[in-house]
C-alpha cells in the first residue's frame, strides 16, 4: 500500500505541477476509497479504483486552469534571471538538502512534467497513465471513464506532440535547440562537472545522434518511470523549481487574458 500511495502522489504531483494540491488529492481520494469501499466489486485492480479516484477529484481541478505554454522553461528562466531569490533559494537547498542534488535525468523528468501541461488535459493524463505508470489501455479506459479507441487517440496525438516540441526545442536531441537549460543548471550546480560527463551517463544523449524520435521519447518515460518526485535526491530541488514555473506560469497566463 505505501508503494501504490507514492505512484498515486509523484502522479499527481505531475498532472498537478504543485505539492500541496496533490497532497491535498491524495488524502481525499484515501477518504473518498474508505467511504466507497463497499461499492468497490473486484471488476478491475485496487491500483486502477484508487487511480480513478484520484483522476477524477483531480480534473475539476485542472480543467479550471489555462493549459501552460510549450515555452514555458524559457518563460520561467527569463523570470529566474530577473527575480536573484530564485538562485539563493536553489543554492541553499543544494548545500543544505540530502534531495538537493542536481543531476540532468531529474531534470530531464521536470522538463517532461512542465512541457506536458501544454497538452490537451486527456492527452496528458493519458501518456502518463499507460507510459509511466504501466496501465494497460483497457485500465487507462476505466480510470478516465472513456472508451479504448479514445485513449488510443489521445496516446497517439499527444506523443505526437511531445515528440514535435522537443524535437524543435531540446538540445539533448537537437543541437540547434533553443533549451539548454541541462548544461546551463549542470554548471551552476556542479561547477566542476563538465556537462559532456553528465551526458555521457544517459543513453538518451547517445541515441539522439542515430535520430530515432519515438525511442527517445520511450527514454524519456524509462527516466520518469526511475524517478519518484517525492523521494529522489533531487526531490526538493526539483520541486522547488516546479514551483517556480507554475507562479510564473500563472502569472503569465493571467496577463495574456487581460
Amino acid at each position: 500500500m505505501p508503494v501504490l500511495r507514492g505512484q498515486l502522489k509523484s502522479y499527481l504531483l505531475r498532472i498537478t505541477a504543485s505539492v500541496p494540491d496533490a497532497e491535498d488529492i491524495v488524502q481525499d481520494t484515501y477518504i473518498r476509497a474508505l467511504n466507497k469501499l463497499d461499492t468497490f466489486r473486484g471488476d478491475s485492480s485496487l491500483k486502477t479504483w484508487l487511480f480513478s479516484i484520484a483522476s477524477n477529484l483531480a480534473k475539476d481541478n485542472l480543467r479550471a486552469q489555462k493549459r501552460w505554454v510549450e515555452d514555458v522553461t524559457d518563460i520561467a528562466r527569463e523570470a529566474a534571471l530577473t527575480h536573484h531569490e530564485f538562485f539563493q533559494e536553489a543554492m541553499h537547498i543544494h548545500a543544505t538538502s540530502p534531495q538537493g542534488q542536481f543531476e540532468v535525468k531529474e531534470h530531464i523528468a521536470f522538463c517532461f512534467t512542465c512541457i506536458s501541461k501544454s497538452l490537451p488535459l486527456e492527452q496528458q493524463l493519458c501518456i502518463f497513465l499507460k507510459e509511466v505508470y504501466d496501465f494497460k489501455v483497457s485500465e487507462t479506459a476505466i480510470i478516465l471513464s472513456t472508451t479504448e479507441a479514445m485513449v488510443k487517440y489521445y496516446l497517439h496525438t499527444g506523443r505526437s506532440k511531445m515528440i514535435s516540441i522537443f524535437d524543435g526545442r531540446c538540445a539533448l536531441i537537437n543541437k540547434q535547440g533553443v533549451c539548454d537549460q541541462c548544461s546551463e543548471l549542470n554548471a551552476v550546480f556542479n561547477p566542476k562537472q563538465k556537462i559532456q560527463e553528465e551526458l555521457v551517463k544517459i543513453e538518451m544523449a547517445r541515441e539522439a545522434e542515430k535520430g530515432d524520435k519515438e525511442r527517445l521519447f520511450d527514454l524519456r518515460m524509462s527516466i520518469l518511470k526511475e524517478i519518484d518526485p517525492f523521494e529522489s535526491k533531487a526531490a526538493e530541488l526539483q520541486q522547488h523549481h516546479l514551483h517556480h514555473n507554475r507562479q510564473v506560469m500563472e502569472k503569465y497566463l493571467e496577463k495574456s487574458i487581460d
